[in-house]
């Protein structure tokens, strides 16, 4: 872990909703194009330089790679990110989850694990999860 960079707030954010697609082993298009989405609208991401995609998206996949690394990665995540946007990376977290209409398996025990790393209220986490639910709704 020691030769592994810190973090800018925005690539945490990057990188928690890389390791959420990627939970399941399947990124899917949908996942993707959520986070470019995310990544092009939303005011966080007003300054950031896209080009640290990649390298969030190789760290992600490195630390997935390593015993312990999931736990690597919430200790990055929460050193780089401000504790009042820890609800802002859970709901972009849901956002990216829910892209493809369905929250299951390894996907979900993702959230569930993001919500006991950020400390995430439970009632917060329901309104948060039911939002994404009713955004990525299909007919």
């Amino acid at each position: 872990m020691s030769d592994t960079p810190s973090l800018e707030p925005t690539d945490a954010l990057i990188a928690l909703m890389i390791a959420v697609s990627a939970s399941d082993e399947d990124i899917r298009t949908a996942e993707l194009v959520t986070i470019t989405n995310i990544v092009n609208n939303l005011p966080v991401f007003a300054d950031y330089d896209t080009a640290h995609i990649p390298t969030m998206s190789r760290l992600v996949f490195d630390l997935y790679a390593q015993e312990d690394g999931l736990d690597a990665l919430f200790d990055l995540i929460r050193t780089a990110l401000p504790r009042r946007l820890w609800e802002t990376a859970y709901a972009m977290a849901c956002d990216v989850a829910a892209a493809d209409g369905r929250i299951e398996g390894a996907e979900a025990r993702m959230l569930e694990e993001i919500r006991h790393e950020l400390e995430i209220d439970r009632l917060h986490a329901a309104a948060i999860e039911r939002g994404a639910r009713a955004r990525y709704q299909r007919l």
